[in-house]
Formats: structure tokens, C-alpha cells, sequence
């Protein structure tokens, strides 16, 4: 491994199990009438019911323990994946965890606010703060910030997603990790979803310094799709800095809006298509925020021609499973006969 991609000198967590699996889908590729599809299965990574946020997650909290923290503090949606891990990966650690979660979805009911990531927050012992709006989301921040240095506690905060500089390592590693399991099998693609970006910009960072001829297609989550690029760019360049390398180029980076939909954590009906033809083909399960988006965008990319029959791509799975039971009455509407 070439210096810029050495990251022994980051304190790290052992959090997850790697590397995570990589998988021919046979069955998938033929429904789509080719390409040849590989999912890699980043839900399936070994701690609070898998996640991308894990890898992320390793950094962070291993740069928290360097420095004698002992309360985590993050943010969220009310269904987020990024807190669920979060304060699994705290319970591992013995920290305490504070999740601060807006309601900036635009949907209630018992599924959606008392099961999936929400009661696995509890479960994995989080306090849990659910909020209206930003003011109230700042204010109970400044609160928890407040009450644990009275208490003589020592925090950390987390941005969204765990996107940031120190956060993108993970996927810089994962990057890493796939390209040693492909073994010199030539891949013209990557499609993950793009969120908060730290997933994306990681995999752009590792691509630019491994010189890896592959394209990186950014599925945007959340609109707008036009502010993507810069997110990529700001977090590629910060986690650049860390590493003392130039700032790469990211002409193999393409962000596409094509599977936003109406708005973040709304799916659409292609959507739901994605998610039943990736678990009547391989047994795989998506989730109606992330995977469920990134998978339709591949469908339509795939018949609509732009990604060709003769091309291997490989589709990052980045888990969300438990969200799919905040979906429940809608699930079930989508998969009943």
C-alpha cells in the first residue's frame, strides 16, 4: 500500500467485520438483461444490524477515545441509520450516546415513530431527543453540551451522517478493500446512494489515489441533487488535507438527481420496484431511503441504455434495513399480491 493510502496513523476502533462479502448477482443481472451486477454488502458488516455508517464510525470513534471522550453526540432524522449505528458502536465502546433527532421527514404513525432505527436506539441504551424543527434540534443540543459539562463529562460531536474529513477515511479504506476483491476483474462502475456524502466522497477519494479507471455514480437521496457536487468536493478536500495529498480531480465522479423523488425519505414507486427486484432475484434487502433509491437509479440507468448490457458494475449496499419497518403499512401495500 502506497503511503497516501497508509492509515495506521489514525486512531482507530475495531468496530466492524471486514472485509464484507462481494457478491456475483447473477439472477439480478439477467432480470436486467445485463449488465454484470456486484453488490458489495455493506449492510452485512458485523455490528448493530450493518450499515456504511460503521466504517465511518471506526475513525471517529477512534480519534473520540484517543482523546478521553466519553459522550457522543450526533444528529439525525428521526428513522436515521447513522444514529442506530451510532449508538450500537457506543454500547460496544461503554460511551454514552446522545442522539438529537429531527422530524424532517414528512411522515407519523406508530411504525414510523416507535419501531426500526428508533427502537434500536433505545435498545442499544441512547438517549433519545426527538425534535420539531432546527430551532429546537439547536436548542437541545446546546442543553446535552451544556448539562454534560456540569456533569464533568467529555463530548464529541458528530455531524450528520459522520461525514466529514476524518469520517470519508472509512470509505477511502473501503475502497481500498474492494479493489483488492476484485482481484484485476475490470468494473466500469460503482453506484451508491449519496446522502450526506461522506460514503461517496470516501470511494472518489480512493479511486483518485489508487489511479482506478472506474466512475463513481452518486445516486442523490435528498435534493437538491445540484448541491452534491460541492458536498463531494468539500469533503474530499478536507479528508485530502488530512492525508497531505493534493486535492484529486473528480472528473470520475457523476452525480444524477434521477431517483430523488418528491424528497429525502419519500420513496417513489420505482423505488419500491428496486426493492422487490432485488429480493425476488437474490434474497437482498433494500430500504426506501438509501438503497431502495440507489437501486432504481441503476434500473433506470441500466434500460435506459446509459449503462450498457456489456459493462460490470458494482452497486454498494450501505444497509438501512431497520428503516424499512418504519415503512410498514407502505411495505406491505408494495410487496402484497
Amino acid at each position: 500500500m502506497t503511503r497516501p493510502l497508509d492509515l495506521s496513523r489514525f486512531a482507530r476502533a475495531a468496530l466492524g467485520t471486514w472485509p464484507t462479502p462481494l457478491e456475483d448477482c447473477r439472477r439480478l443481472s439477467e432480470a436486467l438483461g445485463g449488465p454484470r451486477i456486484l453488490v458489495k454488502r455493506d449492510d452485512v458488516n458485523g455490528l448493530g444490524v450493518g450499515g456504511n455508517k460503521l466504517r465511518k464510525l471506526e475513525f471517529l470513534l477512534g480519534a473520540a477515545l484517543a482523546g478521553g471522550v466519553d459522550t457522543v453526540i450526533t444528529f439525525g432524522g428521526l428513522q436515521t441509520n447513522h444514529g442506530r449505528q451510532t449508538a450500537a458502536a457506543c454500547a460496544r465502546l461503554g460511551l454514552r450516546c446522545e442522539l438529537v433527532l429531527t422530524r424532517a421527514v414528512p411522515r407519523t404513525g406508530e411504525a414510523y415513530e416507535r419501531s426500526g432505527n428508533v427502537a434500536l436506539d433505545l435498545l442499544y441504551g441512547a438517549a433519545v431527543h426527538i425534535c420539531d424543527d432546527d430551532a429546537s434540534t439547536e436548542a437541545t443540543y446546546r442543553r446535552i453540551v451544556d448539562e454534560a459539562a456540569a456533569a464533568g463529562r467529555r463530548t464529541v460531536t458528530f455531524p450528520v451522517g459522520g461525514s466529514d474529513g476524518l469520517g470519508v477515511l472509512g470509505y477511502l479504506a473501503a475502497a481500498v478493500e474492494l479493489r483488492d476483491q476484485l482481484a484485476g476483474l475490470a468494473v466500469d462502475r460503482i453506484f451508491c446512494a449519496a446522502g450526506s456524502c461522506g460514503t461517496v466522497a470516501g470511494l472518489a477519494l480512493g479511486v483518485a489515489l489508487l489511479d482506478w479507471p472506474v466512475v463513481v455514480e452518486a445516486v442523490a437521496v435528498s435534493p437538491p441533487a445540484a448541491d452534491k457536487p460541492a458536498q463531494i468536493r468539500r469533503l474530499v478536500d478536507e479528508s485530502a488535507a488530512l492525508l497531505e495529498v493534493p486535492r484529486p480531480a473528480l472528473d470520475h465522479v457523476r452525480v444524477t438527481g434521477r431517483a430523488v423523488g418528491p424528497g429525502y425519505g419519500v420513496p417513489t414507486a420505482e423505488t419500491w420496484a428496486a426493492i422487490r427486484l432485488f429480493a425476488r432475484t437474490e434474497g437482498i434487502t433494500l430500504d426506501p431511503v438509501y438503497t431502495g433509491k440507489a437501486g432504481a437509479a441503476l434500473v433506470d440507468a441500466v434500460r435506459g441504455g446509459e449503462t450498457g448490457a456489456a459493462e460490470t458494475v458494482v452497486f454498494l449496499h450501505t444497509g438501512g434495513l431497520p428503516g424499512l419497518f418504519g415503512y410498514g403499512p407502505e411495505l406491505f401495500d408494495a410487496v402484497a399480491p
